[in-house]
């Protein structure tokens, strides 16, 4: 991260990979230092670090891995996924991705609105995880790293499960007033009913328009706040524009009337919309949640602890705990907890998790085993070889997020037509609106 070293000045420190001795070191130093702005240029060659002082007023902190790089060494960049929360929409896609990708050190961008996650990859030197929540935070989003627990958070699960039960109920008001409203206003003409029907289809369908659809509102005006409008925009316009005419004709009708025409509502029009939205919205949260359970029960997979020898003794440890080297017992039965390599024992080992075959294969000492493989058989002694996620099932869960996370290209056009797509009905609106007012008779 960047340091101020003086009032005027600044330093930022960018791991190099690819040095192969001193002169490479000495050629990198060389480069950066002549470029206008740096004051000082510091390579260590032992620790691959490359340390640059600089005038943030004359030279910008993005050139120098570009620099680096040019003179044919490496700047790694961090590959890392997060939660978004408050994505609604396609449209809601295509504006955290180009929002993260205008920030500097940031490279690449993925947004996946099943399972509200963005993978991004970025240069830690030049922009940390703060900066990244910061920049959603004000376009209206919220960044969290996600929890490497295998089991979902107490606290998320009763949250998931509270704004289920609330959509489910906000589904079934609006779905029961639509149908009665239709039903009315069909067959109501006819009927003797205590109050007016314009009354009667005004006070169906105000609970409808500001409690189930309270959250497209909060959602336009967030939008608004932030300065862009997406889908809970033109919801939120669209059924208001509906109710609001239906309410002053219901009350005021003299207004809009002209001659003796009848007056027309609109309150079937303005339920149905959110009841749809609605029914929409329900079913994407079903699919969110089959994504997530799918990554969620591979995870499940892998045990928690595992049963080490330590000073001739059988301990039992968290897998955090666990070190390159350590000498671990698999009995039958039991799960193999990471990777590693037998040198004691035998036993066939169901590894149908990483390949699909259901037959056990044997395994003798010098063999790799792999961790979440079910040990079938035999008693044996392994030494770990791999841990965390360097580990072949890690591997398979990062394939799994990574394969979610990516778009195919019509995916890719479709969210960059949603992003234009809200503001140019609203702008066509307004323009048809204006046309009509001024030439219209």
């Amino acid at each position: 991260m960047r340091d101020v070293i003086s009032k005027k000045n600044e330093t930022i420190a960018l791991p190099v990979k690819g040095m192969s001795c001193a002169s490479c070191s000495a050629r990198i130093e060389k480069k950066v230092g002549e470029l206008d702005g740096v004051s000082l240029a510091k390579v260590n060659f032992a620790a691959e670090i490359a340390t640059v002082e600089f005038d943030p007023k004359k030279i910008s902190a993005e050139q120098f891995p570009d620099e680096i790089k040019k003179l044919g060494f490496e700047v790694p960049s961090v590959h890392e996924t997060f939660y978004i929360e408050g994505m609604t929409c396609a449209s809601c896609v295509s504006r955290v991705e180009k929002k993260l990708s205008s920030l500097s050190g940031v490279s690449d961008v993925k947004v996946n609105l099943a399972i509200e996650q963005a993978s991004i990859e970025y240069l830690p030197a030049l922009i940390g995880f703060e900066r990244l929540k910061e920049a959603l935070s004000s376009a209206g989003y919220h960044m969290r790293p996600i929890k490497l627990d295998k089991d979902l958070p107490s606290d998320e699960e009763s949250r998931y499960l509270k704004v289920l039960a609330t959509l489910k109920l906000k589904l079934f008001a609006s779905g029961i007033v639509s149908i009665l409203i239709m039903a009315l206003s069909m067959l109501g003409q006819g009927m003797t009913l205590p109050l007016s029907l314009n009354l009667i289809l005004f006070l169906l369908a105000t609970p409808v328009q500001f409690y189930c659809g309270r959250q497209f509102y909060r959602g336009a005006i967030n939008g608004i706040r932030h300065g862009y409008a997406d889908m809970n925009t033109l919801i939120a316009v669209g059924t208001s524009a509906a109710y609001f005419y239906s309410t002053v004709a219901t009350f005021f009708p003299a207004w809009i009337r002209i001659g003796d025409e009848k007056v027309d509502l609109y309150f079937d029009t303005s339920v149905m919309i959110i009841a749809l939205v609605l029914l929409g919205r329900w079913m994407e949260s079903g699919a969110k949640r089959s994504a997530s359970n799918a990554i969620k029960k591979l995870m499940q997979l892998q045990p928690r602890t595992a049963k080490i020898e330590r000073q001739g003794e059988e301990l039992e440890v968290s897998i955090s705990e666990l070190i390159v080297g350590d000498r671990v017992w698999v009995r039958p039965g039991e799960q193999i907890p990471v990777d590693g390599k037998i040198f004691e024992g035998n036993s066939s080992i169901d590894e149908s998790m990483l390949t699909g075959e259901s037959v056990p294969l044997e395994k003798n000492v010098g063999d790799d085993v792999f961790g979440a493989s079910i040990n079938k058989t035999g008693f044996f002694k392994m030494k770990v070889t791999r841990l965390g996620q360097n580990t072949v099932f890690a591997k398979i869960i990062k394939l799994l997020e990574e394969a979610q996370g990516s778009k195919a290209p019509v995916q890719k056009l479709a969210d960059k037509i949603a992003g234009i797509f809200v503001p140019s009905v609203i702008g066509l609106a307004v323009i048809t609106f204006l046309f009509w007012l001024l030439f219209g008779k």
